[in-house]
């Protein structure tokens, strides 16, 4: 290739750049959520510089202590600082969003592209298992995995891995269908170029987009299925902090009477990191379109 050719490419692949960052920045509301989730990842980051006690240092006297100078969020039934179990409960919570993300993500891109590369008889197994798998309520799946294991974030993240990386499988199943027949495909294959390197150097690259967009949405619904299981008391277990199981109180209604503090701000945090994902994920979409790309 020519320097004039590399200086073409890297001007091209700029010029796209240029458009994603625009094309992101323009929507207010994916901005919005990209700050919101900056914040609340630098929380947890820091939460050992930002926590003003020990997450799990109880205060009989400070039980069920309302908002104050001392307890900027209050304090739960065991006399434990809310705001320091709050950043400390980030770490998990996010810590199992994104494992999960990842590891479904890879799962999910590897057998779609396999499926759809191949077709026959390898696409037909790939997408059966899909189907059984969908056929099940995943709820109720992943409480029997958990179940039959010690509660704990390697097995959370197995779990969900397991069972959340069929939607990315089918997505990148039908990019691998279309973009199997472009003409860069068959020029690979007429260099005798392995089966193997096209799908993973050639066709997955110019999928990226909407698997970038998957794996962002997907970290959302991982935080909310943790939470869930946290909730039910089949999770993470105490004293380790996540929003979830910081939640398993309000299930007494005395306590969500007379402490609404207590789990307004769990389930605030949740709320808010789902819904930054979930902006953050359709400014992504609309920015990677390639109708908008090519303008």
């Amino acid at each position: 290739m020519t320097p004039n050719n590399n200086h073409d490419n890297l001007g091209k692949h700029r010029s796209m750049l240029g458009i994603f960052v625009v094309k992101f920045f323009q929507n207010k509301l994916a901005v919005l959520g990209l700050v919101m989730l900056l914040l609340i990842i630098g929380s947890a980051v820091f939460a050992p510089l930002l926590a003003p006690h020990d997450p799990n240092y109880q205060i009989l006297t400070a039980r069920l202590h309302e908002p104050s100078a001392e307890y900027p969020l209050g304090a739960d039934q065991l006399g434990r600082d809310l705001l320091s179990r709050l950043l400390y409960a980030g770490q998990m919570s996010l810590l199992v969003g994104f494992a999960a993300m990842a590891s479904a993500t890879f799962i999910g891109a590897t057998m779609g592209a396999i499926a759809g590369y191949f077709g026959g008889i390898i696409d037909s197994i790939i997408m059966r298992i899909v189907d059984i798998l969908f056929s099940f309520p995943n709820i109720f799946l992943m409480i029997t995995l958990v179940a039959l294991f010690r509660p704990s974030p390697f097995w959370l993240i197995v779990s969900f891995a397991v069972l959340g990386w069929m939607s990315t499988a089918r997505l990148i199943r039908g990019e691998m269908l279309s973009l199997k027949k472009r003409e860069f495909v068959l020029a690979a294959r007429t260099l005798g170029i392995s089966k193997w390197r096209i799908i993973f150097n050639h066709i997955m690259p110019n999928a990226i987009g909407p698997l970038i967009v998957a794996a962002t949405l997907a970290v959302g619904q991982f935080i909310i299925a943790e939470s869930t299981l946290s909730f039910l008391g089949i999770g993470i277990s105490p004293p380790t902090a996540t929003w979830g199981n910081m939640l398993t109180a309000a299930q007494n209604l005395t306590i969500f009477q007379t402490a609404w503090w207590y789990p307004l701000f769990p389930g605030l945090m949740i709320f808010l990191t789902v819904l930054s994902f979930n902006f953050v994920g359709d400014g992504l979409r609309d920015a990677l379109d390639p109708r908008v790309v090519e303008k």
